[in-house]
Order: C-alpha cells, then structure tokens, then sequence
C-alpha cells in the first residue's frame, strides 16, 4: 500500500491558542480572481480559497471537485493539533476500522512550492505525498491533500525548527521574522514548509476543521466513527 505522508516530528513548545479559530483566518492580497471550493462535511461546512500561483495543483483539484470525486470520501487521517487528511476515493464504501488512506489516481503533481509567500499557517490547503526516499522532487498526490491544524510556535521552537530545515534542506529554506511572529500569535505546522506544496487556504469554517482535528481516532490515526465529504462545490 502507498503512503501519502506528513511528516510528524517531535513538536515543540506546546502552547495554549491565542485567538477564537475563525478570527485566525488571513487572506493574502490578490488583485486576481480566486476561485473557491464549498467543503460540505459531516461535521460541518469549509471554504477554501485556491492560489492562483500554483496553477496545476488549483486546476487539478478544481476537476476533481467538479467530477464529484471527493464526494462521500472520508477524512481518513486526522491527527490531533496537526491536521486532518483526506482524498482516497476507496474510502467511501471501507468497513469499520479498515486500514484505509493508500489510494490516490495513477498520476503527480510536480511540485508547486511557493515558499515563503505560502506557508502552513493554520488553515493551510496542502497536497499529500510520498515520502523523499521514494519521490525526491517532492511531487503531489493527484487526489490527498490535507488541512493544518498546528500549535502557535514561540522564538524557542521556531529556532529550533530553522535548525533543522537548515539540515535537511541546506539552506534553501529560512523563516522572515513576520512569520515567524504568525506562528507564535496563531499556530500551524512550520515543520512542513519547504517540502510540500501549499495550493490554497479555508477563508470559511476553520472552526469545523477544529472540530474535525479533535476527533478520537484508532491506532492508525483514523477516525472512530467516520468523518466524511459529503460534497464539494466550486461556488466561484
């Protein structure tokens, strides 16, 4: 079975939420149309708005939410105070407790790493992938994408997270002290930035993806009573 992955490394600095969740949602200055795409859940309803700067990720997820693809998926991995996850088509008919979350149609994205316009802010759309040991140019899945959560990072924890990208991505990768005061004042997931794509961001319903972050879930970090699409609609 294929692995469309984050990776989840040992957080840090661990802090209390600084703001009401819909009140953290920023929008970035375009003089260009954006479209959007109305996420109606189980739980609840999301807007996401895509960037025009990634063009092939926002076109790619625009034909399969017109084609109904995502429509009764679940959210198949969610990952408290991280992210939720979902785009695995086979999921809308899998039993109870079955391990789920391997699918994605047979293509890729070729990376669209916009950095540091774009970052995992909380609220961040993102595009799922293999690990780098299989797919070192770090292209997307045509169908997982996943939703951040994240905690708020202080100096401490931002430090040590720019270490660590100075490691694995030999510089290429630094945080502007502005975001690095987004971080501390409304969270996310700094961790990821530089090595998966961020297409877009909700501007509608952050709420429900907190609601969804805090489900409980199984040892495979799926959701114990099932969480589900059911329907997606580009309102723009």
């Amino acid at each position: 079975m294929r692995k469309y992955i984050l990776c989840l490394l040992a957080m840090c600095c661990q802090l209390s939420f600084a703001a009401p969740v819909d009140s953290l949602v920023v929008k970035t200055d375009s003089s260009d149309v954006r479209h959007q795409v109305l996420i109606k859940t189980t739980m609840g309803d999301i807007t996401v708005e895509l960037y025009n700067e990634t063009p092939r990720h926002r076109d790619n997820f625009l034909r399969l939410a017109r084609e109904g693809y995502y429509d009764g998926n679940l959210w198949h991995r969610v990952i408290s105070d991280f992210m939720i996850q979902t785009g695995d088509s086979t999921t809308r008919h899998a039993a109870p407790g079955a391990e789920v979350g391997g699918y994605s149609p047979n293509w890729t994205l070729p990376a669209e790493i916009r950095f540091p316009k774009y970052f995992h802010k909380r609220g961040a759309l993102g595009a799922a992938r293999e690990g780098d040991a299989e797919n070192p140019k770090r292209e997307s899945s045509a169908s997982q994408f996943y939703i951040v959560w994240g905690f708020p990072y202080g100096p401490k924890g931002m430090a040590k997270f720019q270490a660590r990208l100075d490691s694995t991505t030999n510089g290429a990768v630094k945080f502007p002290p502005e975001m690095c005061d987004y971080y501390w004042s409304h969270g996310g997931t700094p961790w990821l930035d530089g090595q998966y794509t961020v297409f877009g961001e909700v501007v509608k319903g952050l709420s429900v993806v907190g609601d969804i972050d805090t489900v409980a879930t199984d040892e495979r970090d799926r959701p114990v009573n099932d969480v589900r699409i059911t329907k997606m609609i580009v309102i723009k």
